[in-house]
C-alpha cells in the first residue's frame, strides 16, 4: 500500500503498477514518538506523518514538497530508515506551460524510481482505466475547506450535518479533467505532459502562487456554509481565511486543531452548533417525536418542560410552566458523572417546584455532558441554548459572552435570538472558570473573595501569560515580590478580559447591540468591570446568568410542545 499526502500526487500512476494508494491523514492521540525526533514547532500534520511511520503504519510513502514543513518531515522520515520506499515529488507552484513540462518530467522520474524499487513493469492499460469520471454537485451542501482534515474529523462533520458535505481540503476534491481514450493515442512524452496538465489543472490549493480560481469554491450558489480548518503552526490557510471571511455571505465556522484526536469534544460542540445555525435558518429545529402520553398531558393545560445544562463545573436545571414562565431552577456541582448529576439536579428542581416529575412532558439537554444524559428527549448545543436564553432575558442583546468552566464563547445573535456567528477559545483553560479557580487557590482565596478584592487595586500589575501553568508561576513570583493581592487579582482580571474581549469585539463590531455575560463567571465583579473597560460598553448581567444555557434548553422544549399543540 502506497500512502500519499497531497492531491497532486499521481496516484493513477501507481495503479499502472497494480498498486493501491491511501491517504495518510490519521489523527493520532498524541505525538509521543514524533516529539522525540521532531522540532516542537513543526506543524501537527507533519508530526502525524512521522508518528505514523514510526508506528509502522506507512512503509511506502510519497510526499510533495509543498512547504518547508513537508521538506523537514521528509528529512526526518528518511533518517528513521522506517520506509522501504520514500519519495519526495517536486511540485511546481505555477501551472504555466513551462512548469507543466517540468512536472511531467518529475512524474516520469517517480515512475522510474518506483519501477526500480518494485521490479514491476508499468501497465498503460491499468493506468488508463484508473481515471474516474465526476458529476458536478448540484445539491445544497456544506463545504469543508482550508488545510487537510482527517477521516475522523470528516466523519464527525458528516454525522452531524444534515446536508451533503463536500471536502475540498488537501487530498479531497481530487478531480482530473481527463479523457482516457484520447490519452491512449499519445506517445509517452505527450502522455505524461497531458497527465501533468490534468494534475495541475485541479482546483488549486492555497500553496499555489496563483490560487485565484479558488474563489469559485466560495461563490457556488449551492454552497450553504463553510467549515474552514487550519492547523496550529500552519499560517498559509490562516491567511486565506482572513481574506475570505469578509467576502462570503454564507455561515462560516473556523476550527483550528493540532491534528490530534484530543480536541474531538470541543470540535463536536462547534460542528453541532454550526449545524444548528445553518439548518435553523433553512429548516428550523426538527426536534424529536412527542409521545402520545405527553400529548394527553399537554391537552389538560397544566404541564411543564425542562432544560438540563450539563457543564464541566455545574449541572443546571430550569423548569418552565405551560405559559413559558420559570417555575423552578437548580444549580449543583457536576459530580463524577453527567447522568447522575443531571438526575439529581432535576429531582431537586422538581421538589423545589412542588410538582411531580411525571408532569414534565419534555426535556432538552445541553452542555458538554448532554450526550450522556438518557433522560433527555432532545439535545441542543450550549451555544444555541445560550443565545435562546439570552434573548428571552433581554431581547436587545446581540452579543453573548459565556465564560464557562472550561471554555469561552462569544455568540452573535439576531433579533429573534438565533445564532448568527460564534467564536470559541481553543482547547486551553486560559481565561476560563478553571483558570480563575486555580488562581484563587494559589492566592489562598475563595472565588467569592477574588470576585471583589481586585476592585480595590492601586498598582497596575501586568500578568503577561494567559497560560494557566505559566500564569500561576507569575502569581507566585509576584507574591514573593510582596505585591498586593488586590493588585495581582486586578492584573488577572485584565488578562482574562483581554482574551475574552478580543473574541467578543470581533463579533460585536458587525452586530451592534447590547452585550450580555452568562455563565458562573458573570458573578465576578472584577472580571465584569475589566471586560466593560475593554469593550467600551456595559454588560447586561442578570440573576439568571448562570442558568442561561439550561433556560435556552427549556425554551426549546417549551416551543416544541407549543408547536405540537398548534399543529
Amino acid at each position: 500500500m502506497i500512502h500519499y499526502v497531497c492531491k497532486y500526487t499521481p496516484v493513477e500512476l501507481f495503479k499502472g503498477f497494480g498498486e493501491e494508494c491511501a491517504v495518510l491523514e490519521e489523527m493520532p492521540e498524541n505525538f509521543e514518538m514524533s516529539d522525540q525526533i521532531a522540532h516542537a514547532n513543526l506543524c501537527g500534520f507533519g508530526k502525524s506523518v512521522i508518528q505514523a511511520v514510526l508506528e509502522g503504519k506507512a512503509d511506502e510513502l510519497v510526499m510533495v514538497n509543498c512547504c518547508d514543513s513537508m521538506r523537514r518531515v521528509y528529512d526526518i522520515v528518511k533518517n528513521t530508515g522506517k520506509c522501504k520506499f520514500l519519495y519526495m515529488l517536486d511540485l511546481p507552484h505555477e501551472d504555466n506551460e513551462c512548469e507543466k513540462v517540468k512536472f511531467a518530467r518529475a512524474i516520469r522520474r517517480l515512475k522510474d524510481a518506483y519501477a526500480a524499487y518494485s521490479g514491476k513493469d508499468f501497465n498503460k492499460e491499468a493506468f488508463f482505466h484508473s481515471f474516474r469520471k465526476y458529476e458536478a454537485q448540484k445539491k445544497p451542501y456544506i463545504g469543508v475547506m482550508g488545510v487537510r482534515v482527517s477521516g475522523l474529523m470528516e466523519q464527525m462533520i458528516e454525522e452531524n450535518i444534515r446536508m451533503d458535505v463536500e471536502n475540498f481540503t488537501c487530498t479531497c476534491g481530487r478531480k482530473l479533467a481527463v479523457v482516457p481514450e484520447e490519452m491512449q493515442n499519445l506517445d509517452e512524452d505527450a502522455l505524461f505532459l497531458a497527465y501533468a496538465d490534468a494534475l495541475l489543472g485541479q482546483m488549486p490549493c492555497f500553496r499555489m502562487n496563483n490560487s485565484t480560481r479558488r474563489r469559485a469554491l466560495y461563490l457556488d450558489p449551492n454552497l450553504k456554509g463553510i467549515i474552514y480548518h487550519t492547523i496550529k503552526f500552519c499560517d498559509y490557510y490562516g491567511f486565506e481565511y482572513a481574506s475570505i471571511k469578509k467576502e462570503i455571505k454564507v455561515p462560516l465556522l473556523k476550527i483550528e486543531t493540532d491534528f490530534t484526536s484530543q480536541s474531538a469534544g470541543q470540535l463536536l460542540t462547534r460542528i453541532q452548533a454550526f449545524s444548528e445555525t445553518v439548518e435553523g435558518s433553512e429548516n428550523g429545529n426538527p426536534g424529536k417525536e412527542i409521545s402520545e402520553e405527553a400529548r394527553e398531558k399537554m391537552k389538560t393545560g397544566v404541564y411543564y418542560t425542562a432544560g438540563i445544562d450539563s457543564g464541566s463545573t455545574s449541572t443546571d436545571v430550569v423548569i418552565l410552566d405551560q405559559d413559558g414562565k420559570i417555575k423552578s431552577t437548580m444549580i449543583i456541582p457536576t459530580g463524577g458523572g453527567a447522568m447522575m448529576s443531571a438526575e439529581k439536579s432535576l429531582d431537586l428542581a422538581v421538589e423545589k417546584a412542588g410538582i411531580q416529575k411525571e408532569e414534565i412532558v419534555r426535556i432538552v439537554t445541553t452542555g458538554y455532558g448532554r450526550a450522556y444524559i438518557d433522560s433527555g428527549d432532545d439535545s441542543v448545543t450550549e451555544i444555541t441554548c445560550h443565545a435562546k436564553g439570552a434573548h428571552y432575558l433581554n431581547p436587545n442583546v446581540r452579543t453573548v459572552i459565556d465564560i464557562g468552566g472550561q471554555d469561552i464563547k462569544a455568540i452573535s445573535i439576531d433579533e429573534n435570538g438565533a445564532v448568527k456567528n460564534f467564536l470559541m477559545n481553543d482547547k486551553c483553560a486560559a481565561g476560563t472558570g478553571r483558570f480563575l479557580e486555580m488562581m484563587a487557590r494559589t492566592l489562598g482565596l475563595s472565588l467569592e473573595e477574588m470576585s471583589t478584592k481586585g476592585l480595590e487595586w492601586k498598582e497596575n500589575v501586568v500578568i503577561s501569560s494567559m497560560c494557566t501553568v505559566f500564569a500561576e508561576s507569575e502569581v507566585v513570583s509576584l507574591v514573593a515580590q510582596n505585591k498586593e493581592v488586590a493588585d495581582i487579582i486586578h492584573g488577572l482580571n485584565v488578562s482574562v478580559a483581554s482574551k475574552v474581549g478580543a473574541l467578543a469585539a470581533r463579533l460585536g463590531k458587525d452586530n451592534p447591540g447590547e452585550y450580555m455575560m452568562t455563565g458562573g463567571v458573570a458573578k465576578n465583579q472584577g472580571i465584569i468591570q475589566a471586560l466593560e473597560e475593554k469593550l467600551g460598553a456595559k454588560l447586561y448581567i442578570c440573576d439568571e446568568a448562570q442558568l442561561c444555557g439550561a433556560l435556552g434548553a427549556a425554551l426549546f422544549a417549551y416551543e416544541e410542545c407549543k408547536n405540537e399543540l398548534t399543529d
